[in-house]
């Protein structure tokens, strides 16, 4: 009978391992029922690179890093109901360095709180290489040439080169979560896309180094092409791992930088911003033009207004786009 008794124990302890690959996840916190948190993983856009207010050890300090994490940040924005609104963004992370540098600190998060959801923005430095476009548009500028006729014919590779890191990032994202005892279906996981931060409507006076060096023409490849097709390319990875997605490419619209003339006010996005003592210390220099042409604390208030309404909506797809009072807002359409 004992026989018979540890055999039917063996069997069943092989069935529970060949059902799940995680039977005993690793022990969580005691209170983490009890004490939730928002999580942001991602780069630039989502550390908060641009509004200023950085946290203590991310701008560059001795020992520190240039993560400009945000105070202002669109996590920190966001109403959603949380013990804890936990920004993990790095500014220049690609998706190599979420998977290594982010992921072992959401792990440690997710053992001690229950996170409820995980909101990233991750992609543009992957092989897009945004910000480089944009250099490269500052640069023909300055040679009064144009940057269109060399990155145009490449982007689309680009973005397709880019699908399959996003997606691997995603998965490793939801493995991590299982990996701390979570189902896929406790948390929100939501990928964002990226606004465009410039526009061709700016006036032309503006369009130098008072405000935003970049020629009219190369602002529309990037606005009417280059930004939507990096958002359905995101789109198509967060699909891949049943995510819900939330479409920037129309954000900034009418509230890009420079756009407002003489008053800057009523712009979301930062102009070309120079560090001027930076550029003085040789230690800074090379960071000298980080902040530029990214959210700044007004753009990420509204972006975090609009990822709150997306996270209480329910629903798998959401653009954030400007409404008729000038504030941004979910549109849920299409």
């Amino acid at each position: 009978m004992r026989k018979l008794l540890f055999l039917a124990a063996i069997g069943l302890l092989t069935l529970v391992l060949v059902v799940s690959d995680h039977v005993f996840p690793p022990p969580s916190a005691p209170d983490r029922e009890t004490r939730t948190a928002v999580v942001a993983l991602g780069d630039s856009t989502m550390s908060g690179e641009g509004a200023g207010s950085y946290e203590a050890g991310t701008d560059g300090e001795p020992g520190g890093n240039w993560c400009h994490r945000s105070r202002e940040s669109e996590i920190v924005k966001t109403t959603v109901e949380a013990d804890q609104k936990i920004n993990l963004a790095c500014s220049g992370a690609n998706s190599d360095k979420l998977r290594n540098e982010q992921l072992p600190r959401l792990r440690d998060i997710a053992g001690s709180n229950q996170v409820t959801a995980i909101v990233v923005a991750i992609g543009a430095n992957d092989d897009p290489r945004f910000s480089e476009i944009l250099n490269k548009c500052f640069e023909a500028w300055s040679k009064r040439s144009d940057c269109t006729s060399s990155v145009a014919p490449e982007w689309s590779k680009r973005v397709r080169r880019m699908v399959p890191k996003v997606e691997n990032t995603l998965s490793a994202i939801r493995q991590t979560m299982r990996d701390s005892g979570y189902l896929d279906s406790s948390y929100q996981l939501v990928v964002q896309s990226y606004a465009a931060p410039v526009s061709p409507k700016m006036p032309q006076s503006l369009q130098n180094l008072s405000g935003c060096p970049l020629r009219s023409g190369d602002l529309e490849w990037v606005v009417e092409e280059a930004v939507p097709e990096l958002s359905n390319g995101l789109r198509a990875a967060a699909a891949k791992v049943n995510a819900r997605f939330l479409d920037l490419s129309r954000a900034g619209e009418g509230h890009e930088a420079c756009v407002g003339g003489d008053d800057p006010s009523s712009e979301w996005f930062t102009r070309l911003s120079v560090d001027w003592d930076g550029l003085r210390d040789e230690r800074r220099a090379s960071h000298a033009l980080q902040e530029s042409f990214h959210p700044n604390e007004r753009g990420h208030e509204q972006i975090g207004r609009c990822l709150s309404e997306f996270l209480g909506s329910g629903k798998r797809d959401g653009a954030c786009v400007p409404r008729l009072d000038g504030s941004l807002g979910l549109s849920t359409e299409g």
